[in-house]
């Protein structure tokens, strides 16, 4: 049995499926009424591989690890761009999204980075 996860606060930490759930709901609720091609195939990349991908970059590695929220936060947003203009290409509607709708850029820098930030151990 793994041994229960505790954040700065003391209080376990909620796991991070449940978390990923909140972003696939909460993306739902917000942007259900965008005429996706694959809706199913955009959840998945914003709840999994987005996460993932901004989780492994060096850059914001080393800032959250290393450095306060508000600057671990700017590399986090740099670090999605970076893998956002990555995935240009084979995402063109989600490319597109982050880059002319701004409500829809915050909510996914704000999301992502709750999701990368609040996990470390």
């Amino acid at each position: 049995m793994d041994p229960i996860q505790i954040d700065k606060s003391g209080k376990p930490s909620e796991p991070i499926l449940d978390k990923l759930s909140n972003i696939l709901k909460n993306f739902n609720d917000l942007f259900g009424n965008i005429d996706w091609s694959d809706k199913d195939r955009i959840a998945g990349i914003i709840s999994n591989e987005l996460p993932a991908k901004v989780a492994s970059d060096e850059k914001f590695i080393n800032a959250r690890n290393n450095s306060d929220k508000q600057n671990a936060k700017i590399e986090h947003d740099a670090a999605l761009q970076r893998v956002m203009n990555s995935l240009m290409q084979d995402q063109v509607e989600l490319f597109k999204q982050f880059m002319n709708n701004e409500y829809f850029k915050k909510w996914l820098q704000e999301e992502v980075f709750k999701a990368n930030y609040e996990n470390v151990a």
